[in-house]
């Protein structure tokens, strides 16, 4: 080992692990009690040290207020994304800053989610240079494939505050992919990375070509995971014990403990005791529940990753036996319990693959990139894509994609636009996220605002370039190239003000009001068109329309009325404004040839 040294960290909901390449293996690090898996847990003691992982466990149901669990669920999010159940669920307080973000508090402090990360990730750099025997300040950290840019940033900078330099922030399923090591697999292979953990969920498609692995489509839910069946599990046993709905958060802790802890047992056994004693200070409590009990409370969320897989692989074509999957792997703690693995071998037709520790993979594979990036590893190349498209808001209120949704990252790509209207001082550069065909319904991810010197329609020429490094962070630059003034948006603590199931949703949206869209766009550009044309042959009549007779001038005049009533047409009649559009266009044809004959004579005089 050297100075050189990068570690790779699974920074997950439920639990963390660290890894290093060594002697060209990736090896898991374990703490001074020869534990390699870190449960995601802060405690914050009124005095004295913070604790983190299994102590700060212990913690949880006697000061649940000052323990902070699946802290990953809030990092880099607004207030207002969290779904008001989570919040009156949370046994912690979650608080709203002035500028919209989501904090919570400790001791009367308030802290950012990113903050308690921090401390699950200092952990872990103990651990790792206690277990290598040498300073750490490198590493990679894994983050679902479906968080946004903001939650990349915010996990980056609970790397940096733990005294981490994040050399890469890679997608969960692709670590996974890594640890699996398909790039022994065949050449052309097609792999599916179900990755169910504590809280979230993920399925990317992923084909290896010649040790490349590529990500040809993802999708997931940075909502959705184990936590889910164990709140499940959590209601069930308080209905059991006719607790009502106003138990409190301490109790709920403890019941949510016990319903963990089933959980775990059923995955290995047909039936589970549960045990509070003292629950209430003086009561305790038994309870069983068997396995079909829990398949039934389980089912409807596991239920809900199948539209994922399902329209993924119908997306990509990979459908049938001769453009089919090739292999299923299982990541996450929550794909070990049977009746996952049943309904995905059901889904894809396919056994899955659970060759590799369900709960270690994403951290082996981060320890590989890791390894990869500091030389230790050769000839494996790894490319990510990104979930959703990524453009600007045009003139008109349309989204123009810059960057299309599954293009490979890094990517780098452009256009050059112009002024809409004349005398326009300035452009607004509107930063947008999403799938639909209108801008409004897509997601603002930030703003620029370029000025430029006034001048005539479409004099001003400006380029817009999106760049997403190896990160899956985005910068944009505008640029006047009458003046070459550039300006840079670094997309760092923007997030999409909406609940992170909206990711998937857009994506559903955007296949449901697909024709909708279309004809929303379609007629769009045809009123632009509209709205250009008769200004024009307004400004073209008064400059040569005494040289057209009566009743070419009234032609005109209908053509207009015709464009105008069509624009006006609350129905939105695309065919009948395109006819429109077109009649105006013949109508003028012999007035804009006078005007071409006035100019060239004009220019020859």
């Amino acid at each position: 080992m050297s100075s050189n040294t990068i570690i790779g960290i699974d920074l997950g909901t439920t639990h963390s692990l660290v890894g290093v390449v060594d002697s060209g293996f990736p090896i898991l690090l374990a703490d001074e009690n020869g534990n390699r898996i870190l449960p995601s847990i802060v405690h914050f003691p009124e005095k004295g040290d913070v604790l983190v992982g299994e102590p700060a466990r212990r913690m949880a149901a006697v000061a649940p207020k000052r323990t902070f669990a699946s802290i990953k669920r809030l990092v880099g999010r607004r207030f207002d994304e969290i779904p008001a159940e989570e919040k009156s669920k949370s046994p912690f307080e979650i608080t709203r800053l002035n500028d919209g973000w989501a904090a919570i508090s400790a001791n009367g402090e308030t802290l950012l989610p990113e903050d308690v990360s921090a401390k699950i990730l200092a952990k872990l750099k103990v651990t790792a240079e206690y277990a290598l025997e040498e300073s750490i300040t490198r590493a990679v950290i894994t983050v679902p494939a479906y968080f946004n840019d903001a939650q990349r940033n915010a996990t980056k900078r609970a790397g940096e505050i733990a005294g981490l330099t994040v050399e890469r922030i890679i997608n969960e399923p692709t670590a996974a992919a890594l640890a699996y090591g398909l790039d022994k697999l065949d050449e052309n292979a097609r792999v599916a990375v179900y990755d169910f953990g504590g809280g979230t969920f993920d399925l990317s498609l992923l084909e290896m070509r010649d040790g490349v692995f590529q990500v040809v489509a993802t999708a997931g839910d940075t909502h959705l995971g184990g936590d889910d069946i164990d709140d499940a599990v959590t209601d069930f046993i308080a209905e059991k014990l006719e607790l009502g709905s106003d138990f409190t958060g301490e109790e709920r802790t403890k019941i949510l403990a016990a319903a963990r802890t089933a959980k775990e047992q059923l995955s290995d056994t047909e039936t589970a005791k549960i045990l509070l004693p003292f629950f209430d200070g003086e009561h305790s409590f038994e309870l069983e529940i068997s396995r079909p009990e829990f398949e039934k409370i389980a089912r409807p969320v596991i239920e809900l990753t199948r539209t994922f897989c399902k329209r993924t692989t119908i997306e990509q074509g990979w459908i049938d036996e001769s453009t089919g999957l090739d292999r299923v792997i299982l990541v996450g703690g929550s794909t070990r319990i049977p009746l996952v693995r049943k309904l995905v071998a059901e889904w894809f037709g396919i056994e899955p693959d659970i060759s590799q520790n369900p709960d270690e993979a994403i951290a082996l594979g981060a320890a590989i990139q890791a390894g990869i990036l500091c030389g230790r590893v050769q000839q494996v190349v790894l490319l990510d894509v990104t979930p959703l498209s990524l453009g600007i808001e045009t003139f008109g209120g349309l989204m123009n994609v810059i960057i299309p949704r599954n293009t490979t990252i890094p990517a780098k790509a452009g256009e050059l636009f112009t002024n809409a209207v004349g005398d326009q001082k300035s452009m607004l550069v509107r930063v947008l996220q999403g799938e639909r065909e209108i801008a409004k319904d897509n997601w603002e991810l930030g703003r620029i605002e370029l000025d430029f010197e006034p001048g005539a329609k479409g004099s001003a020429r400006v380029g817009v370039q999106f760049s997403i490094d190896e990160n899956g962070i985005l910068s944009v630059l505008t640029r006047d190239t009458n003046t070459g003034e550039d300006r840079v948006l670094e997309i760092e603590n923007s997030a999409v003000d909406v609940d992170d199931e909206a990711v998937e949703a857009m994506i559903s949206e955007s296949v449901d009001y697909a024709f909708d869209d279309m004809n929303a766009r379609i007629w769009t550009e045809a009123k632009l068109k509209s709205d250009e044309l008769i200004p024009a042959v307004v400004q073209a009549i008064s400059m040569a329309g005494d040289e057209l007779s009566a009743d070419e001038l009234a032609s005109i005049q209908s053509a207009v009325d015709e464009v105008k009533t069509a624009v006006a047409d609350e129905a939105q009649d695309v065919a009948k404004l395109k006819a429109a559009n077109k009649v105006l266009d013949e109508a003028t044809e012999e007035l804009a040839a006078i005007l071409v004959e006035k100019a060239m004579l004009k220019a020859l005089g």
